[in-house]
């Protein structure tokens, strides 16, 4: 199910970060509680049923949701950074975006082998992002219970690059 009330707090920027790119910008959302709660208890709902022993958060988005929906379903929150930001040992993966490549990292003792794991992020694009947090978890033995987003931008194939891991977005943008 789409949540189209939330569409109107998501706000278009062109050329950003790079020319030619087009940033939905969820602040709008963030900043309006009866939005950030809806979007919340929909992503939430997308895994009604799921277990889950932990939700991975991207970042930096990815805290905002990952964070709460953590909250809402009784499970431990894990956050995947970009390099440096960890104080502890740290397993990263290199991947591709839509504007360039990058690298994240998580703990090496955050997931434990068998782990349910749930990751959570405001945007699912070219899933390079994604891919590569699948990736870091698998790495540590977790198994991805699910992959949530606030929206997808459908033309950039993201779901390709995730295999069969079950993915749902609450929004899709053509």
């Amino acid at each position: 199910m789409e949540h189209r009330s939330l569409r109107e707090h998501v706000r278009d920027v062109a050329d950003f970060p790079t020319e030619g790119v087009v940033f939905r910008d969820i602040t709008p959302l963030l900043g309006d509680a009866a939005a950030f709660a809806e979007a919340v208890d929909g992503l939430v709902e997308q895994f009604s049923g799921v277990d889950v022993d932990r939700v991975v958060g991207v970042e930096s988005r990815g805290f905002i949701f990952g964070a709460a929906v953590a909250y809402r379903i009784g499970a431990g929150f894990v956050p995947v950074r970009k390099p440096g930001k960890l104080p502890w040992a740290v397993v990263r993966e290199e991947y591709q975006l839509e504007y360039g490549s990058d690298k994240l990292e998580i703990h090496r003792d955050a997931i434990h082998p068998g782990e349910r794991i749930l990751i959570v992020d405001d945007v699912l694009a070219t899933g390079g992002t994604a891919s590569a947090t699948a990736t870091l978890v698998e790495t540590l033995g977790g198994v991805i219970a699910g992959l949530g987003f606030l929206l997808e931008i459908e033309p950039l194939a993201g779901r390709a690059q995730l295999g069969d891991r079950p993915v749902r977005s609450l929004l899709q943008f053509s």
